[in-house]
């Protein structure tokens, strides 16, 4: 029966970690292509959160658990030509200031348009339930979003990896000046990689907020989270941070299991550990590409 209860442990912390990555995915791939630390990410996940809430109130859950990550990477490529673009060959302190800046522009306006309350949302009949194995039993809904979140991540390295598209960012990441020499422009790959990035986020929203509720600080709450698997994997690494994030997600369940109280610092002690013996994250060798 203890085995079984670990093994609950470790599959809600693959599902933390599924959150963790989607977030940081987006984070890692706007920073590789863009040079921008993206504090505003956690405001882009409340946000497909809230979308979600709103749309299911007019058109049902699955409707809204589609279209609220595609209004949110629509959101992203507004704010990446209007803003973004302006600091990609800035001082990196300013896109700091910016997304900051943005990040509480976010919470602020959801929190003017909602109130400071948790908005009520919850999954139809047919998501809830259990799924049983023998002793084990688990949520049919938190089997749903692993099997989501990993189809997302899939998805993500067809793009990066395997297309005409992924080529181009990639060359893009490594060396630019060759790219624009070549008579090809940044500039749309660049909206798309944001697109894809912030969609992710959106993406992460939708599916945690019938597990931790939906209020105005919640993406500040997860952001800290992402950045860590983000430093832990390698700043600009996809594999590190796919790796860091899976990693995370099982030391912080593992560890609320056997003391809860040091589940949230446990991912801390984590990063100090992989950053005395790998100063830039398990997979991380050239801070500036995108392995």
């Amino acid at each position: 029966m203890q085995f079984v209860f670990v093994l609950e442990q470790v599959l809600n912390g693959l599902l933390s970690g599924a959150y963790y990555l989607l977030i940081a995915l987006g984070l890692s791939l706007i920073f590789s292509l863009g040079g921008i630390v993206n504090l505003a990410h956690g405001g882009f996940y409340a946000i497909g959160a809230y979308a979600a809430v709103v749309l299911t109130q007019r058109l049902g859950f699955a409707p809204a658990f589609v279209l609220s990550p595609l209004l949110v990477a629509m959101l992203g490529v507004v704010i990446e030509r209007l803003l973004f673009r302006r600091f990609y060959r800035a001082d990196p302190i300013l896109s700091l200031l910016l997304t900051f800046g943005l990040a509480m522009v976010i919470e602020q306006g959801l929190r003017i348009i909602f109130g400071a309350s948790p908005q009520p949302f919850s999954i139809p009949p047919e998501l809830r339930g259990q799924i049983f194995l023998g002793d084990f039993i688990y949520p049919r809904y938190r089997v749903i979003v692993l099997g989501i979140a990993t189809l997302a991540v899939t998805a993500t390295w067809f793009i990066v990896y395997r297309t005409a598209f992924g080529r181009v960012v990639r060359a893009g990441v490594q060396n630019p000046d060759m790219v624009a020499a070549l008579g090809i422009s940044l500039s749309p790959y660049m909206t798309a990689i944001a697109a894809l990035g912030i969609g992710l986020a959106g993406l992460a929203g939708v599916m945690l907020a019938p597990i931790s509720g939906v209020h105005p600080a919640m993406g500040a709450e997860i952001l800290t989270s992402a950045f860590v698997v983000v430093v832990i994997g390698g700043l600009g690494s996809f594999w590190g941070v796919i790796a860091a994030a899976a990693l995370v997600g099982v030391v912080k369940g593992v560890t609320i299991y056997f003391n809860p109280s040091w589940g949230e610092a446990s991912m801390y002690l984590l990063m100090a550990l992989v950053l005395l013996v790998r100063p830039r994250g398990l997979f991380g060798e050239r801070i500036e590409r995108f392995e």
